[in-house]
């Protein structure tokens, strides 16, 4: 049943400088969350900032092999921009901790909260890859199982590549039994030819969440059909994809932590404005649904 709860003032964003990375990139992961928060202030949309704790090694480790962690902080293993530079692990740290910051609010306001930061599914157990150096999903689900603050959670992975690393680390850690996760680079065909099935199939695979105590949702850009490394889905399909999303969760009274990932477009001036737009869409689905904004 429905359990009715009062509209947030404003929506939590966990955002701290000291997440954004300095690297030369296809990529534009390592510094957009400064770009989005400064696009998101823009908007007519009510944000309460919260600062970001960095996660410590003990964290990592609960998703990562130690000598990983390690290895990637001494610069002696390479992280997911193939870079060995510590000072942009050092970042990750923040990322990780934001979402799994996100998490807890969420949990605790019984609504939303978000973590404008990339760079999550990819990263295996013991490997670092596309983008991703550790895996901040797997982390956050494990230190909330561990602080006893849920029992089961949904990860709904909507960038549009298979989150080959979230699996990795559910299937080497034997944690299927309290973990759903839903990758959309798995579970659909993304051609553009099948994005009314994928939106079709959506709210099945929400209603599919109803009993668990957490959904996090990476809310990626990358499945747009104008990006080079997506192309499927619509600016239209994209914001009905998050309407279903947000909606679905204030149905079920699911709290939802969600972050960013990928997005890859580029503008004819070089910036990644076509990206920033798809997540300001994100921002006004949920403001919608969750602050009774219209979008």
């Amino acid at each position: 049943m429905m359990r009715q709860t009062a509209p947030l003032s404003a929506l939590p964003v966990f955002y701290s400088e000291r997440m954004i990375g300095q690297v030369a990139s296809f990529s534009p992961s390592a510094g957009k969350p400064r770009a989005v928060l400064a696009s998101w202030q823009k908007l007519d949309i009510p944000l309460e900032l919260h600062d970001v704790e960095p996660v410590t090694n003990a964290l990592l480790e609960m998703a990562h092999a130690t000598e990983y962690v390690e290895g990637i902080f001494a610069g002696s293993i390479a992280n997911g921009f193939r870079s060995k530079d510590p000072a942009l692990a050092e970042t990750c740290r923040y990322t990780v901790g934001a979402m799994l910051a996100a998490a807890r609010e969420a949990i605790c306001n019984r609504q939303v909260a978000i973590a404008p930061v990339s760079g999550f599914h990819h990263a295996s157990h013991n490997a670092a890859f596309g983008y991703c150096t550790f895996n901040g999903l797997l982390v956050t689900a494990l230190a909330l199982k561990k602080l006893g603050l849920i029992s089961t959670i949904a990860i709904l992975d909507c960038d549009v590549h298979y989150g080959d690393g979230s699996q990795d680390i559910i299937n080497r850690l034997g944690l299927k039994h309290w973990i759903q996760h839903v990758s959309m680079g798995q579970h659909w065909t993304t051609l553009p030819e099948h994005a009314e099935q994928f939106l079709a199939d959506l709210p099945q695979v929400m209603t599919s969440f109803a009993g668990c105590n957490l959904l996090l949702y990476q809310a990626g850009a990358d499945p747009h059909l104008n990006d080079p490394l997506g192309g499927f889905l619509s600016s239209e399909q994209m914001l009905r994809r998050d309407r279903i999303v947000f909606e679905y969760c204030k149905r079920f009274a699911l709290p939802v932590a969600w972050n960013l990932a990928g997005g890859y477009q580029r503008d004819v001036a070089g910036s990644i404005r076509p990206v920033l737009d798809l997540h300001d869409q994100t921002l006004k689905e949920c403001a919608r649904q969750f602050l009774n904004l219209d979008s």
